[in-house]
Formats: C-alpha cells, structure tokens, sequence
C-alpha cells in the first residue's frame, strides 16, 4: 500500500506515494474551492491541496489506507429526491439546496431551531450562542418543503443550540409527526431533562427518539469538551428517560488526547443502560468552536473501530464493522448486535453482511436473499433509528435465521438490538467535494433547501442563514 522513494532501474527516484485520484476541496482559510490530491501514504490516506493565496497544506482523510480503499465496493447507487432545489451555477460545493449535481436524497434533516444553549462548551461545531429562534410557522414551511422532496422523510432530527430551551420545540416535534415524517429526534445535552418535571412529562407525551451528548464517564472529558463537570447530570437524565421508556441513542464526541480512552468504558455502559439503544462515536469535526488541533494528527472512523475492538474485551472485533452504503462509504461505518443476558452477538457474526452490501461485486441473489440484502440496506442507512420499528423488522429479517433458532419472540425484540455506529463528517481541511456529493445528511433552512451537513458547516452556508435570520429579527 505504500512506496519508499528510492531509485527505479533507471535511476529515477520513485515517489514516497501513491497518487490515488484527484478530486476538489475547499482550502480551510478562505474557503476558495481548488483542487486536491488524495495520496496514499505510509499506510494512511492524506490530502495534498494547493491554495493561490494561502500555499499547499496536507491533511490527514483516513489513518487506514487499505480500509479507505477496500470501502469503496461498498458504494451503493444513489436514490434521488423527488425534485431538486436549486440550478447549478457555480460548481459543488457552491449551490447547495440540492442541486441536481447531488448523487444522493436526504436521509436524515435537520431542523436548527434555535441558536441559544444552556451550555457554554468548548467545542460546538454549531458555535452556539445568542442569534435566532425559529418560529412555527418558519418550521412548518421547511417540513413542507422536505415532504415535497422526499415524498415521505424518514428522520427529522430537531437540533440547535439546544432545543430544549425553544419554547415550542413540543409542538414543533409533534407537527413532524403529524406531517408524516416516519422518525422524530432529539438532539440534546440532556440538562433540561435532568432538571424538569414538567418538560419529562412533555417527552413521555410525543415520546422522540432522544440522540443525547455523552462524551465519556469522566469530569476531565465534559470540563475539556464541555467547559463544566457533566457526568452526574448525564447521569440523571438517562435514568429519568429510562423512567418514561423513551429510546436513546448515545453520541460521544471523539477529541485527540481527551477520550480515546473511554471509548470501550462508554460502549460497556450503554449495552448495559436499559434505555440506551445504540451508541453513534462521532470523531470531533474541526468547524465551530474547538480545541487546537494538527491536520495531519486527527481521530477517524478506523481508529474508533480499533479502539473499540481493544478496549472491549472481544465483545466486537474490527471485522464486526461494516462501511454504510447509502452515503460515500468512508463516512460511516455500522454494526448491530444482539443482547442476550450480558452476551453479545454482533449480526456479522451469522450472517455474511459485508457480502449482501458489495455493489461492486455486484453477485445476483435469489429472492429471499434480496429481501434479507433490503433489510440490510435499511438497517446499514442514517436513516436507521435503533429502537424504531423498521430497525426491529430489519434486524429480524437479516437475523432470522439465527433468531428462529434461539426461539426469540420478536415483540419483545427491540431492547436486544444495540447498535454501534461510527459517524466522521468532514470541515475543510479534509473536504472531498466527490464525498460531499453523495451526502445524505441534510440541514433544513428556512428558504427550504437542503444543505449538505459537512458543506453547511465548512463552506459557509451557516454564516449565511445566520446572516439573513439576524435581518428578520432576533430571538422570538
């Protein structure tokens, strides 16, 4: 996978790299879109660019080379949206909504409600603070818009800031619902519903699926991360949303040199938490607030994999994981398991998963083995939302056989389903236009585009939107 530079038979000196494909980014410091060199080198994959005004820089895009390549056949054919939103004009990243150059529908929206939180953290990649509060009516036009799209939305995650603090984020999470939208998220730091009665009486009434912050078991993570101790407070809101039997899905923020080292310990505790249905690891994305970090020096989705194979006492191997295929496959990888009792068995283990999602092999199945490869494709999708119905008839699908012979009764399936995603968006020292085209993680803005995540949060589309909010008015 790698070369030495040293001389060839004709006394040429031989490249240290393997120049791998060319594509286009944004150069970090001015967000110009310019070319970029994906190379492989000593075992990694990095990202030579050049800038006119700032210079060539590198940076690193995978730690792995052979993972990065070998998940390639995992790319899956893109289904598009109903209709797209803007005309293309000035090339990706530039016109985003989507345009028609996009590869890829929108699997799971996100809805910014507010720009305010209850938490002042070091790293946000959102940089939270004062700016806007949506209204209803503003919501209602961009779940309009995304119905229109995509004809009937899998997942709407409500976000911020911190949604909790929005006055009307009940309301608005209900009018998700009621629009059609198959999953409805939370996406909180959980303070709010450590503290509030009233407001955990609200959830138990429209009951969302709850993506909470959990960066570790240790104060040192939360006071790096967060700016303040935590854990007794994530602590207290897991348990009360266990109280009300609402299905959570922990996130960790993954930083270098904060909490490589929890990453098993937070694994172990949300197979064992009764209201934990999975766990998405997402390497900290450098855009927003954050530490000070190296390029070339940066947590990815191979590391994580490894380190949950190391720190987990064999309950999941490297092998276990699996790249997703409905967006560029280097930007997610996924495993579910089974729990029975302390035991766990990941359903790579009985079923050759890796075989059903290789498009580039691209064998022909015979019918009941189509079935079981769509219920992979749903469950290997960000639109897959453990503890949700269509996760449950997935599993039970693509598992059956291994089920039936354990005697299961699939009703009471869902809290023996975990799942472990790794989730790595890019920022702008490691963005790859090709990657972004095929994104399917979108922000809903109040215009009714779709924008990309990672264009949203590196190009400059989230300075934008803040821009045009502020002229309408401050919070409502």
């Amino acid at each position: 996978m790698t070369q030495s530079a040293q001389p060839s038979s004709q006394g040429l000196q031989t490249a240290d790299h393997i120049f791998y494909s060319l594509t286009r980014s944004i150069c970090p410091h001015c967000r110009k879109v310019i070319d970029a060199q994906i190379l492989l080198k000593d075992g990694r994959v990095i990202m030579r660019k050049r800038c006119p005004d700032h210079g060539w820089m590198e940076s690193l895009v995978n730690s792995d080379a052979e993972y990065y390549v070998n998940s390639q056949k995992y790319n899956k054919p893109g289904n598009l949206p109903l209709k797209f939103s803007t005309e293309v004009v000035d090339g990706c990243p530039l016109d985003c909504g989507l345009c028609p150059e996009h590869k890829q529908h929108t699997c799971l929206a996100l809805i910014e409600v507010n720009t305010a939180c209850n938490l002042a953290c070091p790293t946000c990649f959102a940089n939270a603070g004062r700016g806007y509060n949506l209204s209803m009516e503003e919501v209602e036009g961009m779940l309009d818009s995304f119905v229109e799209l995509e004809g009937r939305p899998e997942v709407v995650q409500f976000s911020g800031g911190e949604p909790t603090l929005h006055p009307q984020i009940i309301d608005m999470m209900r009018m998700a619902q009621d629009k059609g939208v198959r999953h409805v998220m939370l996406n909180t730091n959980g303070v709010r519903i450590a503290r509030d009665d009233r407001f955990l009486a609200q959830l138990d009434q429209v009951r969302p699926f709850i993506y909470l912050q959990f960066d570790g078991l240790e104060d040192r993570t939360y006071r790096i991360l967060r700016g303040e101790d935590l854990v007794e407070t994530k602590l207290k809101a897991l348990e009360r949303l266990a109280e009300i039997d609402l299905d959570v899905i922990l996130v960790p923020a993954i930083e270098r040199g904060v909490n490589e080292h929890e990453i098993g310990a937070v694994l172990k505790f949300g197979l064992e938490h009764p209201a934990v249905r999975g766990i998405n690891f997402q390497p900290v994305t450098h855009v927003g607030r954050h530490q000070e970090f190296d390029p070339m020096d940066r947590v990815d989705i191979p590391e994580v994999i490894k380190a949950i194979a190391a720190q987990s006492d064999g309950l999941f191997l490297t092998e276990d994981f699996v790249p997703v295929p409905c967006c560029f496959p280097t930007c997610s990888a996924i495993t579910y398991a089974y729990i029975d009792e302390g035991e766990v068995t990941p359903l790579p283990r009985v079923l050759k998963v890796d075989d059903y999602l290789d498009y580039i092999t691209n064998r022909a199945f015979p019918n009941p083995e189509l079935d079981i490869r769509a219920a992979l494709e749903g469950l290997w999708s960000a639109s897959s939302v453990p503890g949700s119905q269509a996760a449950i008839q997935g599993f039970s699908c693509a598992g059956c056989n291994f089920l039936e012979q354990e005697n299961i009764d699939l009703q009471k399936l869902k809290k023996h389903i975990f799942m472990v995603r790794i989730q790595d968006f890019m920022d702008a020292y490691n963005m790859d236009i090709k990657t972004l085209m095929k994104c399917c993680v979108g922000q809903l803005v109040p215009d009714g585009r779709i924008i990309p995540f990672c264009a949203y949060n590196s190009v400059g589309y989230r300075e934008q939107v803040r821009a045009k909010m502020a002229l309408r008015g401050s919070a409502r």
